[in-house]
């Protein structure tokens, strides 16, 4: 289990947070956000390892806070560890039964047309391990965060956009000032998971992305999405450009 979780750090008081033996259906981004007041911890992983044990120097801090973009297995599996969990109030947080990783099962409950394999893993985490043992956890935010809220860490804010449409309560986080997004799985480098996933809604994708797309010139340098690599400003005005076509 000790190497589960891969550590890069990409500068700005940034790093990122992967789990490189989890199928790429489900490996998603998790960006610790350090400021001189209070760090965020955007996204917590699939929880199929204890996230917080198995990086206590860069996770325990008792007053890190946990930010959740949306309510799928992969981004908030690992919530549960923490004592602050921020969140929008549309998600079903404390639904259980939302996650498995056996394809079958996680096409079941996540709705679409998905074609996923029997295991969602690409290595056990140990010997011992068996996929029918996961489970994600509910989780009972402690603070209910709406579009236009400032977190306030000290030297940074970020800025709490409700971006609905791929889940009902999926937020961005901006950085005005640095001009960084952190995006969730409303926008990432690759086709959006959207139609027939259950709680999406085209329509609403649709407004959330064209709310991006009006964002001033020079507002966003760089996007830190829930899943791929990071990108610049005009990658992701293309992007937008891309899926609001379809």
């Amino acid at each position: 289990m000790s190497d589960w979780f891969s550590v890069t750090e990409v500068g700005d008081g940034v790093t990122l947070v992967q789990e490189p033996h989890v199928h790429p259906f489900l490996r998603s981004n998790t960006w610790l956000v350090r400021g001189s007041r209070r760090s965020v911890l955007v996204d917590s992983g699939l929880g199929v390892v204890p996230l917080r044990a198995a990086l206590p120097d860069l996770l325990g801090d008792p007053g890190l806070v946990v930010v959740l973009t949306h309510a799928h297995l992969d981004h908030m599996g690992g919530a549960h560890e923490f004592d602050e969990v921020w969140a929008h109030p549309a998600e079903p947080w404390e639904q259980p039964g939302r996650g498995s990783l056996r394809g079958p099962e996680l096409a079941r409950v996540l709705g679409g047309d998905l074609d996923l394999p029997a295991s969602l893993l690409e290595a056990p985490p140990s010997p011992a391990y068996r996929p029918d043992d996961y489970v994600l956890h509910p989780v009972r935010p402690t603070r209910a965060l709406h579009d236009g809220d400032v977190l306030d860490l000290g030297d940074r804010t970020l800025e709490v956009l409700h971006l609905p449409g791929h889940s009902p309560g999926s937020i961005a986080l901006h950085d005005r000032d640095r001009g960084t997004l952190w995006t969730g799985d409303v926008l990432y480098d690759d086709e959006v998971l959207l139609d027939g996933l259950t709680g999406s809604d085209p329509d609403d994708y649709g407004r959330s992305l064209r709310r991006l797309a009006a964002l001033p010139a020079g507002a966003v340098g760089t996007v830190h999405a829930g899943h791929e690599p990071s990108f610049d400003g005009d990658r992701m005005r293309a992007l937008l450009d891309h899926h609001l076509a379809r």
